[in-house]
């Protein structure tokens, strides 16, 4: 059964209380090419203007054209700033993406905007079939850039044929110039062929791109040595300020800040100078005067760049981040996998994008300790009951376009006998085609009873499936539009808003869920309003009930309805 509507995955650490709504239009074009220059003009080149009702514009105005996809979990290293020792638990094979939905995903990305895409990991080499990924995305119209982040140690075998299927970028990681620290830190050997890789991107052509993590007694005295490695060599050497996380046992004092490491360059080189940076560059370009190379500093530890951001990721198992330090994902593999259309599949994009923030959060320990558990856990999971999908999305401030026409209706006649009986007494659905077209609108209202422990878990967002009252936000959203296959006797309508709030009640330790549903149409629309907040309820329910089962659904109830023959006001409302 094709899934209709926006559809999410989980997540956690959103705000627990907010409006959500969700509505539908006609859908508009997202990119517009800029017009020609005069004849007489001087030529400039071509832009794409992007409006806002790009599913890739967050609502700070801020439009994504670069996409990281994760290719694996696995890597053949074991960097200590990374994973412990030991490794970390993966995921089943049949959790990740496979390879057609690794390109659906991409071809979907780039005729929404995205016009770069770097292949990252665990380490994307490991991946036997990375050649033909990179020559399968790189055929996508449009799109204008495929890089790859690697570790290098096998890019002498690799890179000559990936370069064939048009790889246009390289970024290797290397955090020091010393193979007995290269074998301390990644607990592996191999420091000579990284070395033979990066020479060989430079003889290919490359700028490759040399990330390395600083740490303060480990490798801060190689700084200079680094930016002496780009005297000769047309490389971009970029120092990442070190990020402690459990996985580092939380060594905040190794971080070395940018501006130290800007210090200690400029006591050996005094004109060591600032380059121009684009827009969107995340590191800050120096380089010495006279040098082949260039030095940069990606400093999200103490200057974030999070205003001109435009980066989204994919990860292995198909959910997508829209920060690096958030722990906010929603699942594109599970709606692939759940039949979602295309278009609900570019709402569920714009969903997320419209959920980024302004800039990451400041409790940035918190934040990592969840990145570096994040592939070990699966964020929501999709219930599926009579083919109802259960996990969801935030839609605040998005407009659902493009949605799949499903029309059904239902009728109320004026007087008192039951209409969807026929005269013996059989169940019949009821012909509306005789009936005038309006604006029909009905609320509809709800509480679930948690007790204090759930309502204090809900308020701090600790749940262990994550953000309960997103989930059930979206969940009534999707059980208003499912409610003609729940209920046997209902038509298909065209709905135009659904907007579900579910709000947390700690005086009465309560989730309180209202919707509201609007069509155009020939039938009243409570039907939708009620069961967007009976689904919303067991949803609430479902997410807690590993804490307790102590929890009570109560008050389903119409609270008005208008645009029909027979309006209604509950007196009490």
């Amino acid at each position: 059964m094709a899934l209709l509507g926006t559809t999410r995955v989980l997540f956690k650490n959103a705000a627990p209380t907010r409006k959500l709504s969700c509505s539908y239009s006609k859908f508009t074009a997202n990119v517009q090419q800029a017009a020609k220059p005069a004849a007489n003009a001087v030529e400039t080149p071509k832009i794409e203007t992007i409006t806002q009702t790009s599913p890739l514009t967050d609502k700070f105005g801020r439009h994504h054209t670069y996409l990281r996809i994760s290719l694996t979990e696995r890597c053949n290293l074991r960097c200590k700033y990374c994973m412990p020792a030991e490794g970390v638990s993966l995921q089943p094979k049949t959790n990740l993406l496979t390879t057609d939905e690794i390109y659906y995903l991409a071809r979907i990305f780039v005729e929404q905007g995205v016009r770069k895409i770097r292949l990252t990991g665990g380490e994307p080499t490991v991946r036997k079939d990375i050649v033909d990924i990179i020559a399968k995305i790189k055929a996508i119209p449009k799109l204008e850039s495929v890089g790859i982040t690697t570790n290098a140690l096998v890019l002498t075998r690799l890179l000559v044929p990936m370069q064939r299927a048009g790889l246009d970028a390289v970024n290797i990681s290397l955090d020091t110039l010393k193979p007995h620290r290269f074998e301390e830190i990644t607990r592996r050997r191999g420091w000579e062929r990284v070395i033979a890789g990066i020479d060989l991107a430079i003889q290919l052509g490359y700028k490759p791109k040399i990330n390395c993590v600083l740490m303060r007694n480990f490798n801060e005295d190689e700084i200079c040595d680094f930016v002496e490695f780009t005297k000769d060599r047309n490389i971009d050497v970029r120092f990442i300020e070190y990020m402690p996380f459990s996985g580092n046992k939380w060594h905040t004092e190794r971080l070395i800040s940018y501006r130290e490491t800007l210090e200690q360059i400029r006591q050996k080189w005094p004109d060591f100078a600032a380059l121009p940076n684009g827009p969107n560059d995340t590191s800050k370009a120096y380089h010495v005067p006279g040098f082949a190379g260039q030095v940069g500093f990606i400093t999200s530890m103490t200057e974030h760049f999070c205003g001109t951001c435009n980066r989204l990721r994919l990860t292995a198992d198909g959910n997508i981040k829209v920060c690096l330090f958030g722990n906010k994902e929603f699942s594109l593999r599970d709606a692939i996998r759940g039949n979602c259309s295309e278009d609900d599949l570019v709402a569920l994009i714009g969903a997320a994008v419209k959920r980024k923030k302004k800039q990451h959060a400041a409790n940035t320990n918190t934040i990592l300790h969840t990145m570096f558990k994040r592939h070990c856990l699966l964020f929501g999971s999709w219930h599926h009951d009579n083919n109802l999908i259960l996990s969801t999305l935030s839609t605040q401030g998005i407009t659902h376009n493009r949605i799949s026409p499903q029309m059904r209706n239902y009728c109320m006649q004026r007087d008192s006998q039951l209409t969807h009986v026929d005269e013996t007494g059989k169940a019949k659905m009821v012909d509306v085609s005789n009936k005038d077209s309006s604006k029909r609108e009905a609320i509809a209202s709800a509480s679930v009873i948690v007790g204090p422990h759930i309502a204090h878990l809900i308020k701090e967002n600790n749940m262990t499936k994550g953000d309960v009252l997103s989930v059930a936000e979206i969940a009534g959203i999707l059980g208003a539009k499912k409610t003609s296959e729940i209920i046997p006797l209902c038509h298909n309508i065209t709905l135009t808003s659904i907007n579900v709030q579910a709000v947390l009640n700690m005086d009465k330790y309560c989730v309180d869920i209202t919707a509201s549903v609007i069509s155009c149409g020939k039938t009243g629309v409570e039907m939708e309003a009620l069961a967007a907040v009976t689904i919303a309820g067991l949803t609430v329910y479902d997410m807690c009930k590993a804490v307790s089962h102590d929890i009570t659904i109560t008050d389903i109830r119409l609270s008005s309805k208008s645009g029909g023959k027979r309006n209604f006001k509950r007196k009490d409302v």
